[in-house]
């Protein structure tokens, strides 16, 4: 399954999670799936994210093992069914966006919290999924600053539609998304 939508299901279960446990499973999927995405990028993301996309793997592992409850099993995470992530830009924005959630979430649950062992597990959930959400940030950023391949834009025709070739020759370079490449860039 692909990552967005992983993500989503994630988001959805935190968002409608009233119970103290419940909100502390859902903030160990979301750590989960941070794993398995810095997982799946260290494996097959661009070479300038690997490393980054590693200690994400790693931050993420350690919070995942400080979120499991007493008698929670590791083989109900949802993170078990990534496969894939067709688009690792949005599956980024998406998975920090969750990890905030679920920081707040735990914040939510940390003020409420009678026990001292629950009071701790979130606190240590805070700053997993804050650490987590800094690597993601880390590696967004790392992506956004990488050159990117670029092809020739098919040719404008009669009030700039495709078709026509430009006066003066090819047609301008741009980048794999689409955008014009800047003179100078």
């Amino acid at each position: 399954m692909d990552a967005v939508p992983l993500i989503e299901i994630t988001r959805r279960a935190l968002a409608h999670s009233e119970e103290a446990a419940d909100v502390v499973t859902e903030a160990w999927q979301a750590q989960a799936l941070a794993e398995a995405v810095g997982v799946h990028l260290a494996m097959t993301g661009p070479p300038e994210v690997r490393a980054q996309a590693g200690g994400l793997r790693e931050a993420s592992g350690r919070a995942c093992g400080s979120l499991r409850g007493p008698g929670q099993r590791s083989d109900g995470a949802r993170a078990a069914h990534l496969t894939e992530m067709s688009d690792p830009l949005s599956a980024l924005h998406e998975l920090g966006d969750l990890l905030g959630e679920a920081g707040g979430a735990l914040v939510r649950v940390a003020v409420d919290a009678e026990e001292e062992g629950l009071y701790w597990r979130c606190i240590e959930g805070i700053d997993a999924a804050d650490e987590c959400g800094d690597r993601v940030t880390a590696i967004l950023r790392r992506l956004a600053l990488r050159p990117r391949p670029f092809r020739r834009a098919p040719p404008a025709g009669p009030g700039g539609t495709a078709g026509a070739r430009p006066v003066g020759g090819d047609a301008a370079p741009v980048c794999e998304d689409g955008l014009p490449v800047r003179e100078g860039a």
